[in-house]
């Protein structure tokens, strides 16, 4: 990796670059952190990619960060690395639901997919993305399920029905009712009647154990 100096003299060659684009600039673990302007992020990808100093010129990752107590409520995160210098760079922005990102797929090809993702996944909108649609999740599917406010069960459930022969949406329904489990032994276990239950309290209670010698 990049030592202390290295990574002081690539972050001088980006403020002087990027100017009021950066907003902060910190090295922490060995890696160059910075927080850019949401609309300045396809300037800030191309001079880390083309600039001599720096020649990120692989984007090895990118993802959403969902903070909803924030106004801003989403980070997009992108992780570069420089195999000339050795070193990497992680690029971080905010942005609300309304709020669009503009894509960077055209300096990184790669960023095509990740960004569908984050769209697919949080709901984060990449302006000028050339195929922004779902990726890992139904095309009709309802929501974006790493929201911190997305519901653990869903909106719908999939189910294949026989009679119409075709797979149908339905509402979540659960089979039964939350149970507690606020106790604080797991030896005091679930107080209420579970389905069999019934065994215990009419069938076992007539069998009694003897002894091999009885």
């Amino acid at each position: 990796m990049a030592d202390t100096q290295q990574l002081d003299s690539i972050g001088a060659s980006i403020t002087e670059g990027l100017g009021n684009a950066v907003l902060s600039l910190n090295v922490i673990a060995e890696e160059l952190i910075l927080n850019v302007e949401r609309n300045s992020i396809v300037k800030t990808m191309t001079f880390l990619r083309d600039d001599v100093n720096c020649q990120f010129k692989q984007l090895m990752d990118l993802c959403g960060v969902d903070y909803p107590e924030r106004e801003k409520r989403f980070d997009v995160v992108y992780n570069l690395l420089s195999m000339t210098q050795n070193s990497r760079v992680r690029v971080k922005l905010q942005t609300d639901d309304e709020g669009q990102v503009p894509s960077v797929s055209s300096v990184f090809s790669s960023a095509n997919w990740w960004e569908r993702e984050a769209w697919d996944l949080y709901g984060i909108f990449f302006s000028d993305h050339p195929d922004l649609r779902r990726i890992l999740t139904d095309y009709g599917f309802i929501g974006h399920p790493l929201r911190k406010d997305f519901p653990l069960t869903g909106y719908l459930e999939v189910r294949y029905d026989d009679e119409q022969k075709r797979v149908v949406y339905e509402p979540v329904k659960l089979t039964q009712e939350y149970r507690n489990f606020d106790f604080l032994s797991p030896w005091e276990g679930i107080q209420l009647d579970l389905p069999g239950d019934e065994k215990s309290s009419s069938e076992l209670d007539d069998v009694k154990l003897k002894k091999p010698n009885d």
